[in-house]
């Protein structure tokens, strides 16, 4: 299975948590192999049997693997129990401490970020594309994490595989959305090798928000999910091949005591 940990999540002796390739898993041709996403075109079946053996990684049955319907907002939802696929929250961020409960992002080039406040045993988790991270998603992922006793000067968070600004071509008009926001975000364009085109680091604008909030520590997975196609899904890269659908990849964090 491929997996990445943060080194400093893994010093959290109550949490177990991971960033998950594509490897490792039962699904077939453009969803091989450890598709987590019901959403895509796989068979239910193969998808669930996945998501079992990310379950079975992290300590917990399947069922206890939560996933939101992801929007592309900065909408954040406390879990306090499991929920049904089918019956998921809208929203792109959760927290929780209940321990058991593994709160997990499914991306495809967009950042997930995991956070935890190993104190107040209080765990986060986070999808940020370019419209969440823009939008607020951080920064709401942290307050909800608040709401249940974590305190931001003691959150770890770590920023997952995405892709990155060598693979990341965007055009003037998503630059100005940026720039109109606050000046000091042309720092994360660089000049395209088309005219008009540009190249942005959302993984690095995504530990900028982070950072801006006084976290204990931002650390991040260091990998292109574009760039490596045999370790991660990537939306970007499906398209560019004219392919018909694209995998998931999954990551998750949960308290165990």
């Amino acid at each position: 299975m491929n997996v990445s940990e943060c080194q400093t999540l893994a010093q959290i002796s109550a949490v177990r948590h991971g960033f998950f390739g594509r490897q490792g898993g039962v699904s077939h041709g453009i969803f091989s192999s450890l598709n987590c996403g019901y959403g895509s075109g796989d068979d239910p079946e193969l998808v669930r049997e996945n998501r079992t053996r990310v379950g079975k990684h992290l300590g917990v049955d399947h069922a206890h693997v939560l996933s939101v319907y992801q929007i592309h907002s900065p909408e954040a939802v406390v879990a306090t129990e499991t929920w049904a696929h089918g019956a998921q929250p809208k929203a792109d961020a959760m927290a929780t401490s209940v321990p058991g409960l593994a709160l997990s992002i499914l991306t495809a080039d967009c950042a997930p970020i995991l956070f935890a406040d190993a104190e107040a045993k209080v765990i986060g988790a986070a999808h940020a594309g370019w419209k969440g991270a823009l939008g607020g998603v951080v920064e709401s992922a942290v307050g909800t994490m608040e709401r249940l006793g974590a305190r931001r000067e003691r959150i770890v968070a770590t920023v997952g595989p995405c892709i990155t600004q060598p693979s990341y071509e965007v055009g003037d008009e998503f630059r100005t959305r940026f720039v109109d926001a606050r000046a000091a975000n042309a720092k994360y364009f660089a000049p395209g090798q088309r005219a008009q085109h540009w190249q942005f680091d959302l993984p690095g604008y995504v530990r900028a928000r982070l950072s801006a909030m006084g976290l204990k520590s931002v650390g991040a997975i260091d990998r292109c999910t574009y760039a490596e196609s045999d370790a991660y899904f990537s939306f970007r890269r499906t398209t560019h091949r004219g392919e018909s659908d694209y995998g998931r990849n999954l990551s998750a964090i949960v308290l165990t005591s």
